[in-house]
């Protein structure tokens, strides 16, 4: 491509917003800047005039005064984002961390639609471009060196953020070389680095966000401040589904501080709602007028509804065929006997998210612009003219939508949807000051959305000789595609719900897969590995009692069905060595295993576990081992992977969410409680990063913990759990 004329840079947050005539006026200034990304083909683009650049998104900045920024452009909510994605370029670009500054993107025109975290998929979907990224940089910036010394290209290497050229030791710095480098194309296809050379990729490394984050200067949302900013709180529905039908302020209004009281919606996939919002001077002063108002509900007959009866209702549905996600063989004509099949029925329930960080969000608006600061998983969505991101709801264009992304506390795909942000520019429309709407713990916990429980119908059929020939996997569950998209298909299997069902490596020749659909008006979203969190369970126990029928090991068992090299096989070899699984167990204890291979990655976990004498269990270790492919941070992957397996004790142990005419029965951490850190077993994380297909890290710690625990509370007690949440004083 045809390089542009060079223009000025000053600050980037400014310079995105002006127009090419503005860039043109400036020229002349402090010095050029380079910019280096990648276009949406994944190819490698340099330019010094962004602006121009369609569909480019750059990542690294260099300045002719010798400043480097490499942006990320996935959202930091605790998983090391802010980190990883500029190790990955600065191996390649040969700098190091300390030599660059870390910007998050704010859901900016020119960084694409991309700016997303969810799904494991910031690295996986991404490493080798970044790689590409730094690796073509790199090499532009030592052909310019060389054309100015007039020397070859193969005479001269990069180091530090500089050119060397090894015959004299003359060095000159990535700075001094933007314009020379501006001249010149980058290669589409450069030379990437042998990872045995890798100096920031595979090794224990610091992370940068951690000390902001430990000395109080990392903002998160709930942080922002803005002059002249006003506070409010939303009065919702106790009545899940239910909606505002007349309000009296009266009262709220006298308060001192209260600005207005007003109707706002909360928009949510296929679920509308409108509560009353208060605007008040302060928090405080906004949530003790809020308890003072007096509303009249509409509760369109959910008032009658309750979980335990919901649960019946699904157990009634399981009699349906349902729709057909996998048929592989013949299972329907094999016509076994009783004697050689086995029937399960699990449960699990529906969990909150518990973000540490609430909802919150602070919006402006000014005529036909709107300006937000926000903790949010989707900057892209916040910003983007995509049919479902927030311009549709809030009556702005998105050229005229403004965003402030902060750290993130606490994703967990609770902030993925943006139905709080709908709302604060709801009630920013009404006033001519920022508003900082904030949810309550209360809130977050009451109105959802929830994980949705999934009910799993499963059968297992084995030949004359023992070999399991036959598996059957039916969910009936509420839909997550329909809940949040109303133009989605229920005639269609909801391929979330079965999420990674059919899509296991044992090898049995026979499998049918399958998803009743059940209507559901509670809101529901992603949760931390979606439904593999509660798929894993069902599957993966179910397999455990396979091996019983079988009057097989658990673990011999599942690798007698890997009889092709695989990951599974693999992983699950090398956590039998790593847990020492084949070493006695005392009487009082035992252990158990189980994996989860899907969308986000693979990991396999060995849970031990004591009886006590009381009768209770106690969990004792937890082995994990996580087949990545590559790994950019290790020590940063056993975070991870530690705090999935606590999340998941949490999810497999302590109550779930239930409803009771129509209302919430959870309200806070004291009757939906989180893990102490007293309750933490010992966990021990191997790392395998073989090469190979690059797999993700924040989500697939957690599937495999619940099984694992079930399968080792069997192997103590005898005692077959089919149902979340199990209490650990009772099983």
């Amino acid at each position: 491509m045809g390089i542009r004329p060079a223009v000025n840079y000053s600050k980037f947050h400014s310079m995105i917003q002006v127009s090419r005539r503005r860039f043109i006026k400036n020229a002349g200034g402090a010095g050029i800047a380079l910019w280096l990304g990648i276009n949406v083909r994944g190819n490698t683009i340099i330019t010094t005039n962004i602006v121009e650049s369609g569909n480019f998104t750059p990542y690294i900045l260099v300045e002719s005064s010798g400043g480097i920024t490499i942006f990320n452009t996935k959202p930091e909510m605790g998983q090391g984002t802010f980190q990883s994605i500029p190790a990955i370029i600065a191996e390649e670009f040969e700098v190091s961390l300390d030599q660059v500054t870390i910007k998050n993107t704010n859901g900016e025109k020119p960084f694409g639609n991309r700016q997303r975290a969810g799904g494991s998929s910031s690295i996986r979907t991404n490493y080798t471009d970044l790689r590409k990224v730094g690796a073509s940089a790199k090499e532009v910036f030592i052909k310019a060196a060389c054309a100015r010394w007039q020397v070859d290209v193969s005479d001269c290497f990069a180091e530090n953020g500089k050119v060397i050229h090894k015959p004299t030791n003359k060095t000159i710095a990535y700075g001094e070389l933007v314009a020379d480098a501006s001249k010149l194309e980058l290669p589409k296809e450069p030379k990437l680095k042998d990872p045995k050379d890798f100096k920031i990729l595979g090794k224990m490394a610091r992370r940068p966000d951690v000390p902001l984050k430990t000395n109080g200067s990392a903002q998160f949302g709930i942080d922002v401040q803005v002059p002249g900013m006003l506070y409010a709180t939303v009065a919702r529905s106790p009545v899940i589904g239910g909606t505002m039908k007349s309000f009296d302020a009266s009262d709220a209004l006298k308060i001192s501080g209260v600005e207005k009281v007003i109707p706002v919606e909360r928009i949510m996939g296929r679920y509308h709602s409108v509560g009353v919002a208060v605007i008040a001077n302060s928090y405080w002063t906004a949530l003790r007028a809020r308890r003072t108002l007096k509303i009249e509900w509409d509760n369109k007959g959910y008032e009658n509804f309750n979980t335990t009866e919901y649960e019946k209702h699904l157990h009634e549905l399981s009699s349906q065929e349902g729709l057909i996600d996998k048929n592989i063989g013949s299972v329907d004509s094999l016509n076994l006997s009783s004697a050689k099949t086995i029937e399960a029925f699990y449960e699990t329930p529906m969990v909150a998210h518990h973000t540490l960080e609430p909802m919150n969000c602070v919006a402006q608006v000014r005529g036909d612009q709107v300006e937000i600061w926000t903790s949010t998983q989707v900057p892209s969505s916040i910003t983007g003219d995509g049919e479902n991101d927030v311009h549709k709801f809030i009556g702005f264009t998105p050229d005229n939508i403004k965003l402030h992304s902060t750290f993130v506390g606490g994703g967990l795909g609770r902030r993925l949807n943006v139905d709080y942000v709908i709302e604060a520019v709801g009630i920013a429309k009404n006033v001519s000051k920022p508003v900082k709407v904030v949810w309550s713990r209360e809130d977050t916990t009451e109105l959802g959305p929830y994980r949705p429980m999934t009910f799993s119908q499963l059968k297992g059929g084995f030949s004359e000789d023992g070999k399991l020939i036959s598996f059957q996997h039916k969910v009936i569950s509420p839909s997550f595609q329909e809940a949040m998209n109303p133009a989605f298909d229920i005639k269609k299997v909801d391929g979330t719900m079965v999420e990674g069902i059919g899509e296991q490596a044992y090898e049995i020749p026979n499998i049918k897969t399958s998803y009743v659909r059940a209507d559901f008006h509670v809101p529901v979203a992603a949760w931390r590995s979606v439904t593999s969190s509660t798929l894993a369970f069902c599957h993966e126990c179910f397999m455990d009692e396979l091996a019983q029928k079988a009057n097989k090991d658990p673990m011999n068992f599942r690798l007698e069905l890997l009889s092709k090299p695989s990951d599974l096989k693999r992983v699950l070899l090398k956590i039998r060595e790593f847990s020492n699984w084949d070493e006695p167990l005392p009487k009082n204890k035992g252990r158990g295993i189980a994996q989860w291979e899907f969308f986000a990655g693979l990991c396999a976990q060995v849970v031990e576990v004591t009886v006590r004498p009381d009768e209770s269990i106690h969990v004792d270790k937890v082995f994990a081992v996580i087949d990545l492919g590559e790994v950019v941070n290790p020590d940063n992957v056993k975070n991870q992977v530690e705090g999935a397996i606590v999340m998941a004790l949490g999810a497999a142990t302590k109550p779930g969410i239930t409803i009771k005419d129509g209302k919430c029965m959870q309200h806070n951490f004291y009757d939906n409680p989180l893990i102490r850190i007293q309750e933490v077993p010992e966990i021990e994380v191997l790392i395998l990063a073989e090469g190979g297909k690059v797999k993700g890290v924040g989500e697939p710690g957690l599937p495999a913990f619940a099984p694992a625990l079930a399968n080792a509370i069997f192997s103590a007690t005898g005692n077959r759990i089919r149902k979340m949440p199990f209490d650990l004083k009772k099983v």
